[in-house]
């Protein structure tokens, strides 16, 4: 696949020392706890906490259940004072966050102005086989297409980006990402808070050129050597901007968190200033509310995982200031945004003790247990959909399950509609693994909880158990550290 990037992309000629794993060089972990290798910016970065928190743009449904979005280039303000040409939903970044209720069929039309094909994908989402955003179910540039979700499942805080075969990683890169929130007016009643005091964080790491553009380490379709195992930037962006900073009430706050990083892991925790360690309640992950709200002094998320929290701002002083940092990160990357707690404000919001119901699946009703393993496999292959050398020449090892690379239509396994199934995930380096259509039964502070995406360290083992539930089709699973995913860590099954 052929496809030119130079309107959108510099390439980076800057070189970074960080620790090899493998053989072949490539540089595969920092000291952040994240897979991949720092990318320059070549400007000077702005100091933290100079911008204002931007509120995402809203989506909704209209009366017949319908919505729209266009992809399209847009010269943006990322960098204060300074324009990016950003490729994202509605000419926005991250794109508009999309609300939508529980059992209310979404029938969302997608156009693509660009010159490069798209894919739209719902992440987390229960949908049919011909609308999930199979990778090679492209939206030619000038095309449209409507995709149909079913959303006949938990509330929860999930995403929509792009997922082109071998694209995917520019694309969401350049802004083809944007939150999607799934709320179930049951679950009003709970009074945690909302209104105002409900915020969607898109945390992403962005690396910039001289002119402010995006960089992102690609030639001809094929990453940069150095890059094969992950693209870190040196940007932290949280709703788009750089380091924000927002005035908050002396009350509780609702945090939705995605990390929507290429490949950065983050460790969060909120630092009140003269080592106090405020308090984080998350009260629900991936796939929805949990059972019980968990106290929690930092919150880890692989790339493409969410969680949802509940921060009490009234246990800090009216004027004080307390920095969400990320412990995985080194000097300004370990800081993500500050809140200043700027007033008192009266509080009906609650936390209460008991969330929701998730029932226990008993491991009896396993019909079978499936291993896969996630590793670098061996250099070369013949999918024949992507180079498998740099633009200097050097070889780059495929990412492979069970030791293939992707092989679009061949399936890896074929579980049965409506059984349930234990799935091994086995890995070299980090890999957060994601598993569309069916969703993972785990355990969470000793109680059962539901995500789609789970972080699997090195050389380690992640168990789960799988319901096959949804609807027949072909689908896939990949790692979401991206440059894994399009440098071919993928592989399709069928519900059959």
């Amino acid at each position: 696949m052929s496809l030119s990037r130079r309107g959108l992309f510099t390439l980076s000629g800057g070189i970074v020392s960080a620790v090899g794993l493998t053989a072949c060089g490539i540089a595969l972990t920092s000291p952040g706890g994240s897979t991949g290798a720092l990318l320059p910016s070549r400007l000077p970065l702005p100091s933290p906490f100079a911008t204002e928190l931007p509120r995402l743009t809203p989506l909704r449904p209209d009366r017949d259940g319908r919505a729209s979005i266009t992809v399209r280039r847009k010269a943006i303000e990322i960098l204060p004072g300074r324009t990016t040409e950003i490729a994202g939903y509605d000419g926005l970044f991250p794109g508009p966050t999309i609300e939508a209720a529980k059992g209310e069929p979404l029938r969302l039309s997608l156009r693509n102005e660009l010159d490069v094909p798209v894919v739209n994908h719902l992440h987390g989402g229960v949908t049919p086989a011909e609308h999930d955003g199979y990778p090679t179910d492209l939206v030619q540039p000038w095309h449209s297409r409507e995709y149909r979700y079913p959303l006949d499942q938990r509330a929860a805080t999930l995403w929509y980006h792009d997922h082109a075969m071998d694209l995917t990683g520019p694309n969401v890169y350049a802004g083809m990402a944007g939150a999607f929130v799934l709320r179930d007016p049951a679950e009003d009643d709970l009074g945690l808070p909302s209104g105002e005091r409900e915020l969607t964080l898109v945390i992403t790491d962005r690396s910039f050129g001289e002119d402010a553009e995006l960089v992102y380490p690609v030639s001809e379709g094929v990453i940069e050597y150095r890059y094969h195992g992950g693209v870190l930037g040196d940007v932290m962006l949280v709703n788009g901007a750089p380091w924000p900073h927002l005035a908050v009430d002396a009350a509780r706050s609702r945090l939705r968190i995605l990390n929507a990083c290429n490949a950065r892991r983050l460790e969060l925790a909120l630092d009140g200033g003269s080592g106090q360690v405020a308090e984080i309640v998350q009260v629900g992950t991936d796939q929805g509310l949990l059972t019980r709200p968990h106290r929690r002094s930092t919150l880890t998320l692989a790339p493409a995982e969410r969680a949802d929290v509940v921060v009490d701002f009234a246990q800090h002083t009216v004027g004080s200031q307390v920095t969400l940092v990320n412990r995985l990160g080194d000097e300004a990357m370990g800081q993500v945004m500050r809140f200043d707690v700027a007033r008192r404000a009266r509080d009906d919001s609650r936390v209460p003790e008991r969330l929701s119901t998730i029932e226990r699946i008993d491991p009896a009703s396993v019909v079978t247990t499936r291993n896969f393993r996630l590793s670098l496999g061996a250099t070369g292959g013949s999918t024949g959909h992507a180079s498998h050398a740099d633009a200097q020449g050097r070889s780059l090892a495929m990412w492979a399950v069970n030791g293939r690379p992707y092989e679009p239509g061949v399936d890896i396994a074929r579980p049965r509609l409506g059984t349930v199934e234990r799935w091994r995930f086995t890995t070299d380096v980090h890999h957060p693994v994601h598993v569309h259509l069916v969703h993972f039964q785990v355990e969470q502070d000793g109680a059962p909880a539901w995500k789609d995406t789970i972080d699997v360290g090195p050389t380690s083992r992640a168990e789960v158990l799988v319901p096959i539930e949804g609807y027949r089709g072909r689908y896939v699973l990949h790692c979401h550290n991206i440059e894994h995913e399009d440098r071919m860590m993928m592989a399709d099954f069928s519900v059959v």
